[in-house]
Formats: C-alpha cells, sequence, structure tokens
C-alpha cells in the first residue's frame, strides 16, 4: 500500500521539524501529479499521545492518502565503523518505502553502516545525511541524495555550510557525524575521520 514515509520526532509530547517534514510530504504529492496532501500534524493529535519520552513517529503513505502510523520508543546507537560503497546509479530523492537497493549496499559492506559515494562524491549513509568537521566549522556535502529535514534546519539556521566533498579530499576532514530527523547536531556523536574502515590509500572502496 505505501509508498513513502516520514520518521518524526517526538519528545516529551512536542514534534520537531514539522515544517520541514510537511513541505517534503507536500513536494511529493505535487511532484507526482498529485493534488492536495495529507496533514501530519494532524495524524499525530488523532493518536492522543500523552507519554514523555523520545519516541519516533512513522507515518507511512500512498498518494490515496492511506495512511498507517507507528510510535514507538526510540534510542540513539552508536556506530561501530563505516565503509565507502560505490554506487554510481542509485537515487533517492523522496523517502521511499522500497529501501531495497540501501539494504543490499549494506549487506554486501564489511561494516556496521554506509557511506555511498557516487560519481566519486560523498554523499549519504543508508538512513542519514552527514556532516564534516573542519576545523571549528562544520559542513555538509553538496552531493546529498536525500535534502533530509534537519540538513535544511541546520542549513537554514546557519550551524553548519554546504561543501564539495570528495574521495580526494575526505581525509582533510578530522570527524563526521550523521544527522536525520531523529539525531540532531550533537557532540556526544562524533566519529573521527578513520571509523571509516577504507578511506582512499586505506583500502579499496567497494564498488556495486
Amino acid at each position: 500500500m505505501s509508498q513513502f514515509f516520514e520518521s518524526i520526532k517526538i519528545e516529551d509530547q512536542k514534534i520537531f521539524l514539522l515544517d520541514f517534514h510537511q513541505k517534503r510530504v507536500n513536494d511529493t504529492f505535487a511532484n507526482f501529479g498529485n493534488k492536495g496532501s495529507i496533514d501530519l500534524d494532524k495524524i499525530y493529535k488523532s493518536l492522543n499521545h500523552d507519554e514523555d519520552g523520545l519516541f519516533k513517529l512513522r507515518i507511512s503513505y500512498d498518494l490515496e492518502k492511506r495512511v498507517r502510523t507507528q510510535l514507538i520508543p526510540y534510542a540513539i546507537s552508536e556506530i561501530t565503523d563505516f565503509q565507502l560503497v560505490d554506487n554510481n546509479s542509485f537515487s533517492y530523492s523522496f523517502k521511499f518505502e522500497d529501501r531495497t537497493e540501501l539494504e543490499r549496499m549494506k549487506m554486501k559492506s564489511k561494516a556496521n553502516e554506509i557511506i555511498i559515494v557516487k560519481n566519486n562524491h560523498i554523499t549519504d549513509t543508508s538512513y542519514s545525511n552527514l556532516l564534516f568537521q573542519k576545523g571549528k566549522e562544520w559542513f555538509t556535502p553538496t552531493s546529498f541524495l536525500l535534502n533530509g529535514v534537519q540538513r535544511q534546519h541546520l542549513l537554514k539556521s546557519k550551524k553548519i555550510r554546504e561543501t564539495e566533498i570528495t574521495l580526494q579530499n575526505i581525509k582533510e576532514f578530522s570527524h563526521f557525524q550523521i544527522i536525520n530527523s531523529m539525531n540532531d547536531f550533537d557532540d556526544m556523536f562524533i566519529y573521527p575521520i578513520e571509523k571509516i574502515t577504507n578511506l582512499p590509500e586505506n583500502g579499496d572502496y567497494l564498488e556495486l
């Protein structure tokens, strides 16, 4: 049934980045030629959620405006290692439910998480955008696959900047972190660049 989904952060009964999520849903409907949209705030309020703590609200939907919801407790987990995976043909410009290709890439890798390389440029992990640190500044690749809501929010608030990040210059950055709707800009989950096990000159990155 569902073709697309949104994962929305709910903490202590407060919904986060709703305007960015709603815009993405509206843009999805518009891109595929469907009038109208679904109202994410109305859907959340209909759940009558009254528990404190951190939750992920997953809203799956199709272009006929049929909706499924899941509201589940969420805990941010640390990732042990990352691997660069080369895939020049992969595209993920909307939040599609079908993640078959992403899972295939992860299964072929030898690390806990992958970083997808497209046409020599760093893009995203299998489920998040990326930030890279140089000096005291944080940058996000211009070559993202999906322009995530947290990425948009951080750029708008000028906490980060965009730059071109490639296989040739990735080692100019000292640290990186993952960001998505559930993972904010967070000093607790910063990884040294060496957590990428197959950096150029360290080994062959995985070509698919």
